[in-house]
């Protein structure tokens, strides 16, 4: 058991570093891809399967993450995240030699693994590092660097498409190199003693399954309509599976996701918020820019530079959060604040519109409120579990946010869509009514801002007003979630966050301690033998 007042060794540091390298890259590779699509599609193709390009990382980083969670607690935490470090600049190195659209989406896959175990470990290791009250500090430090990293990443990916898209996968085999190395050298773990098992059984059930209702979301209401059974059938299946999987859950002896997770109110109050939360971040991350392109009439690259201060926002604010948390103990106060801040921000976006020069004031005030978050929940989360249950908590905690996410995307899409159809007839161009119906307006708003001086001045004025009533309403939604979720958080109990850091695994300064001994007792020993030589 180790003491919050103990120095921080060069190991730990060492090891820290690491994960916020991994944590920026692993970031990055979400969003960097989404200005630079056009870019590579149309030099090997595959136009049609850019929904795939885009979202067979996020998919493959969903699905094995309770599977890794369980990994660590078995081979111990540095194997699998070297493991997960090396596969995903495997995938880069794929990803950027393809020739063709089938092994673009092969690379982007194996990275997409490989990023769903760095997700998981990053977490869990940082969590060995220190005591639960220090958590939220080191957390929202590292999530900072996937903060800075989802705001540089359509701006550094609208660059390198202009000079070579290949780079923007390439860039990744160095930078993982760096952290690599940092781990191999830095990440010297202690032995645990405790018995486990891999949950073959729960994992052969859950994997296929979440896979089904992933690909389900991905392809409702883009490659075929929701009422498709190339769309149902998945779901069905899908969510079918996952009911069985918990129901396994219950007999099995080393559970992926353990029941007694949700067993306090506190823990299941908190895994709510971790999805309500993600939805918000991954809404307003996707539906801003299009705010930007589509209404302001910037370029992609230059929407990425707008949302900036979304971005500088959450990581600021989630490095404040982790810091107040830190020196008074609480989180309860905070997730009420986040939300409430967040629930303002959202309804700030409602008064957007062309003539709106605040946005960047806006976005500072949601971006406060989701920042909050960031680094708080998986600290309440484990405020009523043992120590033993950090890996299985984490991976479902990183699961629950991943889906989340997906979610985002997928709600605020129907919404988006729905209501951009209702209007559609506002717009008095037959021609712009075929080219925004039915979905195709989010990846019209990209072409915006050179479309804009091709058609009549009144007539771009109400394609932008169709698009500010579809937006308005994302934004209504984004207010609502966040009331719901400020109405829960006074469900949760204030349970006092341990100062102490018990656990089997993280990183063993006895090593360290022991390399010092050693050296001290050599430097002695020469200092003798000089003595003796000089007499």
């Amino acid at each position: 058991m180790s003491s919050p007042s103990e120095k921080k060794t060069l190991r730990f540091w060492g090891t820290f570093v690491a994960l916020c390298i991994l944590s920026f890259i692993s970031a990055l590779d979400v969003s960097i891809i989404m200005t630079a699509l056009p870019t590579i599609t149309a030099q090997i193709g595959g136009a049609s399967q850019y929904i795939w390009i885009a979202n067979s990382f996020v998919v493959a980083s969903s699905v094995p993450q309770p599977l890794f969670g369980q990994l660590a607690n078995v081979l111990g935490r540095r194997i699998p995240l070297i493991a997960s470090t090396a596969l995903f600049a495997l995938g880069s190195g794929v990803a950027g030699g393809a020739h063709n659209v089938a092994m673009l989406i092969a690379g982007r896959t194996i990275q997409g693994a490989g990023a769903g175990g760095i997700y998981v470990l990053l977490d869990i290791v940082c969590c060995d590092l220190v005591p639960l009250r220090q958590r939220g500090k080191y957390l929202g430090l590292m999530f900072s660097w996937s903060g800075v990293a989802a705001g540089l990443g359509p701006v550094v990916g609208g660059a390198l498409a202009q000079e070579n898209w290949r780079w923007i996968f390439y860039m990744n085999i160095p930078i993982c190199g760096v952290a690599l190395a940092a781990v191999l050298v830095c990440m010297r773990l202690k032995k645990h003693t405790e018995p486990q098992e891999i949950d073959y059984v729960g994992n052969i059930v859950f994997i296929p399954s979440v896979l089904a209702v992933l690909l389900g979301l991905v392809m409702g209401g883009i490659e075929h309509p929701w009422s498709s059974w190339r769309v149902v059938v998945p779901l069905v299946l899908g969510i079918m599976g996952w009911l069985g999987f918990h129901v396994q859950q219950h007999f099995a002896r080393f559970p992926s996701v353990p029941e007694r997770l949700f067993s306090n109110r506190t823990s299941a109050i908190c895994f709510a918020l971790t999805f309500l939360s993600s939805i918000c971040v991954q809404a307003s991350g996707y539906f801003l820019p299009i705010f930007f392109q589509a209404v302001l009439g910037t370029t992609p690259v230059r929407s990425g530079v707008n949302f900036l201060p979304l971005a500088l926002g959450m990581l600021v604010f989630a490095v404040i959060a982790g810091v107040l948390m830190e020196k008074t103990g609480k989180y309860k106060p905070l997730h009420g604040a986040s939300f409430a801040i967040a629930a303002i921000g959202f309804g700030l976006l409602t008064l957007l519109d062309e003539s709106t020069a605040k946005w960047a004031i806006f976005q500072l005030i949601l971006g406060a409120g989701l920042g909050l978050t960031l680094s708080t929940l998986l600290p309440g989360i484990m405020a009523g579990l043992p120590e033993s249950d950090v890996a299985s908590s984490t991976a479902t905690y990183s699961f629950i946010r991943t889906f989340g996410y997906i979610w985002g995307v997928t709600i605020a899409s129907i919404v988006f869509n729905g209501v951009f159809n209702h209007h559609l007839p506002r717009i008095s161009s037959a021609d712009l009514r075929a080219q925004l119906r039915d979905g195709q307006a989010y990846g019209f708003a990209s072409q915006a801002h050179r479309i804009r001086n091709t058609v009549p001045s009144e007539v771009w004025s109400e394609v932008v007003d169709v698009y500010q009533k579809s937006l308005r309403v994302i934004w209504y939604i984004g207010a609502g979630i966040c009331v719901v979720s400020f109405c829960l958080v006074w469900i949760e109990k204030s349970i006092p966050l341990r100062k102490e850091l018990d656990t089997q695994y993280g990183i063993d300064n006895d090593v360290e301690t022991l390399s010092n001994a050693e050296d001290r007792i050599k430097l002695q020993q020469l200092k003798t033998d000089s003595s003796k030589y000089k007499a």
